[in-house]
């Protein structure tokens, strides 16, 4: 059963129990308790009429002040007083009180004078709800109350939850990561704000993730598409060119060989990365001290970079306390990717690299950076998308695939830190990510 129907129909269920139960409550209760108050009500009330009885004795012949005695107390206390004769045979004062309460208290006081023979009778109504119309005047307004608020409930129910449920549940079906048409709006702050943005968030990834597949089957298209139309070229050569010379066919040859080779290193390139993605999903993290590990990096790629002809300068403000939760092996990789890029891209003779690191808030940075020629800034924000790369002309030189940084990415990404790239000082690019800080 959909919400938009359970809600109404639980809101009424609890309606009716509260209606069920709450009856025999005023019942039993409430009303059961109201002749008590009734017979506490007349016998408070056969008091006032003893007083004003002896009031009119008190005033006592004069006929004058006793009839406005009696006209100013019946319409100040809303009753009705009719005095008569001592037989009761005369009415000799009448003031009417028009209270159509559908209960009355009559009493009937003798006046007696000062030498207490009685002289008058006093009649006094005053009105009294029953118990039974009493209950209905506190169970309808009651009733009435907790119908108008279940209503209101069931309105609010409606349009804050049911009816963005609804839309949400509409666009799931018709999710499409062909096309990322517009995004849900909404402004509001709560839950169901925070699930229209994630929502929001996921058809976005969605979108991308099919961008990306299509654009990762479109480079390996093109990486594999190159080198085979070479191979097939110098196959046709051989075999259409019967008068070859044996250099020229062992040129051939060679060539056939090399761009074979090529194709190969691309598909080791490919396995390496999907390989390294599904290792993303099981790899074991443990306690590693940050300058323990910068230290080991940066001696390991300072010994390999000078017998290369580069230099690496390194620093670090790391204390002996602070530690990383990690794979290290993966964050190995990392460094590997991106000194290899500085190596690969540099394309500066006397290329320096310059290895950093340090502690901000809740994170360890690393920052790798070199002199080399850099990236055009147009470029940079594409730089950890998977297959790019900055010139097509410089991948066939270099032998990339437009992986390494990518690979980067989705490592540092898994260890819940952040990846980016920034036109260096030194004149060359700049890569920084960072690790969560391991807190006590």
């Amino acid at each position: 059963m959909k919400l938009n129907i359970k809600l109404p129909l639980l809101f009424l269920l609890m309606f009716v129990l509260i209606i069920v139960i709450g009856i025999p409550f005023i019942r039993f209760f409430v009303i059961g308790n109201l002749p008590v108050s009734q017979n506490k009500m007349k016998a408070k009330a056969a008091f006032e009429s003893v007083k004003i009885a002896n009031h009119i004795a008190s005033l006592y012949p004069n006929m004058e002040k006793i009839d406005s005695y009696i006209k100013n107390t019946a319409k100040d206390e809303h009753i009705s007083i009719q005095l008569y004769n001592h037989d009761l045979s005369k009415k000799m004062i009448s003031y009417q009180n028009n209270n159509k309460a559908p209960m009355r208290i009559n009493d009937i006081v003798p006046v007696q004078a000062k030498d207490n023979h009685v002289v008058f009778y006093l009649e006094i109504r005053r009105s009294m709800i029953s118990s039974e119309s009493l209950g209905l005047y506190i169970l309808f307004p009651l009733l009435v109350l907790i119908g108008l608020a279940f209503m209101i409930l069931t309105l609010y129910f409606h349009f804050n939850i049911t009816k963005p449920i609804q839309v949400l549940n509409k666009r799931l079906k018709n999710v499409n990561i062909r096309g990322l048409t517009s995004f849900l709006s909404i402004t509001r702050k709560d839950e169901i704000g925070e699930l229209y943005n994630h929502f929001n968030e996921m058809e976005e990834r969605l979108h991308l993730a099919q961008k990306e597949q299509i654009d990762m089957i479109a480079a390996i298209a093109h990486d594999l598409k190159t080198p085979l139309t070479s191979i097939n070229g110098f196959v046709e050569l051989l075999v259409m060119q019967k008068d070859l010379s044996e250099n020229e066919r062992q040129e051939y040859y060679e060539l056939i060989l090399k761009k074979s080779k090529h194709i190969g290193e691309l598909i080791n390139d490919f396995s390496a990365f999907t390989k390294n993605e599904l290792e993303l999903e099981t790899m074991d993290m443990k306690a590693v001290e940050a300058a323990r590990l910068f230290e080991n990096i940066a001696t390991e790629y300072e010994a390999e970079l000078s017998g290369l002809g580069y230099e690496l300068f390194w620093k670090h403000s790391f204390k002996p306390s602070q530690f990383m939760m990690m794979n290290e092996h993966m964050i190995g990789r990392v460094f590997g990717n991106l000194f290899s890029n500085a190596v690969r891209y540099g394309n500066q003779g006397n290329l320096t690299i310059y290895l950093s690191g340090f502690v901000q808030g809740s994170s360890v940075y690393f920052q790798v950076e070199d002199n080399g020629q850099g990236v055009p800034e147009k470029d940079m924000s594409s730089l950890f998308l998977k297959f790019f790369t900055v010139d097509k002309s410089r991948q066939t030189q270099n032998g990339g695939t437009g992986l390494g940084l990518a690979s980067c990415k989705s490592i540092i990404e898994r260890h819940g830190g952040e990846i980016s790239a920034f036109h260096s000082p030194y004149g060359g690019l700049g890569i920084r990510f960072s690790v969560p800080l391991q807190h006590d």
